[in-house]
């Protein structure tokens, strides 16, 4: 996976954070060390108590693999990128979260009116502010 990682990409990541598996201690320099430009740093979280972990990647990865499991027709590209637009705009902009006190990132941040909840401004709303990250 980091292979086609690193063959897919045209810039290095600045840093990869992994959980405690110690396959990532080799693989992760011999896929990243010896590409040119500042070395990628390895972030390693091997305990769930450590302060930073990757728990909320893990979530929305297990999220994603629970949806696409039952789904068909991602025979593509294109459609996965559907799949994931469709995700994005659920998990930002209709999905109470329990940390922000049952309300959604987009409500936070001031980008929702949690009264403005039309297919329509979602999706409108979504694809300005995705095209900042």
């Amino acid at each position: 996976m980091l292979a086609q990682a690193s063959s897919l990409s045209k810039t290095r990541p600045m840093a990869i954070v992994t959980d405690g598996l110690r396959a990532y201690q080799d693989a992760i320099p011999k896929e990243f060390f010896t590409m040119k430009g500042p070395r990628t740093q390895h972030v390693r979280i091997p305990n769930i108590r450590d302060r930073s972990n990757n728990n909320m990647i893990e979530r929305l990865h297990g999220t994603i693999r629970q949806r696409n499991k039952v789904m068909r027709g991602l025979d593509d590209m294109k459609t996965a990128q559907t799949m994931m637009d469709g995700m994005r705009l659920y998990y930002n902009f209709l999905r109470p979260h329990i940390a922000l006190n049952r309300k959604t990132p987009s409500e936070v941040s001031k980008i929702a009116d949690p009264n403005e909840r039309t297919w329509k401004s979602l999706i409108q709303k979504s694809a300005k502010y995705a095209r900042r990250i």
